[in-house]
């Protein structure tokens, strides 16, 4: 290679050197950017209905918020709050049950096996440790780990300032989106940011029509979730329907830890209740996935559940706790990018080539 080119290949690596160790702000500035996308939309959605200009409408939006964000405070916190501290209780006391029962199950199949008194299971008694209260020794292990998976925020006053920063950015993206648009253009050829302009406005189509999906299928997922868990008797209701609306964001892993609460909570009451637990949040999360996203999604994003549980675990390695959050509109916008940029620009038309010759 000639001597420019060699200076090019090494700025490219010193970027994508300068970029990886920038990750986590990068992502914060894509959190930012996610936030701005939900806030453009319900901007659009009340310029569209009260025909206002943009700051007044970003102006109403905001007010609305603040005013939906007070009264479910009010409303929903306290109780919310009460409810799962009772909660994260009575999980090491629900483990200590569960394996106590997988205990006397054993024993009772390695008597019918092997006959009385050949038991080949003490030591799963013997790690449950001195009971306490219906807790084991490996009980309050169990439950002193979730209390540290919790605590992965890390320092409050960090993570404080993050956030502050997401909204501050997000804020000021939603009030000028078009000039942030075209500032972020700059930066590539000028033949190439008419071609550039569409994909990053499919993008944020995408983003649109993802958060809304989500906003309304989590709404739903938690009320039906309310239903049936106070149909079948089971207490602590609205801390169990609150974290399966708000774990339904995360797709795979959030699903599984919110059916994980409740059928603790079922099992310390009657055994056959986890199991009815478990059946309905199955039920829920079919109809969530068959029903209900297809019908709020006017625009559907197709992603697969293989290339979506990869994403989370490729963004959750690289990126954190964060990452595994943002996977799914990381995923959406990579899809619209590499549809756009690589198979219809690159790709296509070189098979094309290759054709014609």
């Amino acid at each position: 290679m000639k001597f420019g080119q060699w200076l090019g290949l090494i700025g490219l690596v010193a970027a994508l050197l300068l970029l990886w160790s920038l990750r986590h702000a990068v992502l914060l500035i894509f959190a930012a950017v996610v936030l701005a996308m939900a806030l453009c939309t319900l901007v659009g959605s009340v310029r569209q209905r009260l025909g206002l200009p943009r700051l007044m409408a970003l102006l109403l939006s905001l007010m609305a918020l603040v005013v939906v964000v007070a009264v479910a405070g009010a409303v929903i916190v306290p109780p919310f709050i009460e409810q799962f501290s009772q909660l994260i209780e009575k999980l090491p006391k629900a483990a200590s049950l569960l394996l106590s029962l997988l205990h006397q199950g054993l024993e009772k199949a390695s008597s019918i096996v092997y006959g009385q008194g050949d038991s080949n299971f003490g030591w799963l008694g013997e790690s449950l440790g001195p009971s306490s209260e219906g807790s084991g020794g490996l009980a309050m292990g169990l439950g002193g780990g979730l209390l540290k998976v919790l605590g992965f925020a890390g320092n409050l006053g960090t993570g404080l300032i993050q956030a502050l920063f997401v909204v501050a950015v997000a804020l000021m993206v939603a009030a000028q989106p078009e000039a942030y648009r075209e500032v972020l253009l700059l930066l590539v050829p000028s033949f190439y940011r008419r071609r550039l302009r569409q994909a990053l406005l499919q993008c944020g189509d995408a983003l649109s029509a993802w958060m809304v999906g989500v906003l309304i299928s989590s709404l739903c997922v938690g009320g039906l979730a309310a239903i049936g868990l106070s149909l079948l008797g089971v207490k602590l209701v609205a801390a169990n329907a609150v974290l399966a609306g708000l774990l339904n964001v995360i797709p795979n892993v959030g699903p599984t830890l919110s059916t994980l609460f409740p059928m603790s909570v079922a099992l310390l009451e009657e055994p056959w209740k986890a199991l009815a637990v478990l059946v309905l949040y199955v039920v829920v999360q079919n109809l969530e996935s068959y029903v209900i996203t297809p019908s709020v999604m006017h625009h559907q994003l197709k992603l697969l559940p293989g290339f979506t549980l990869m994403a989370q675990l490729l963004f959750t390695v690289v990126f954190g706790p964060l990452g595994l959050l943002l996977a799914l509109p990381l995923a959406v916008c990579l899809q619209v990018l590499v549809r756009e940029l690589l198979i219809h620009d690159i790709f296509d038309p070189w098979k094309l080539q290759r054709w014609n010759r």
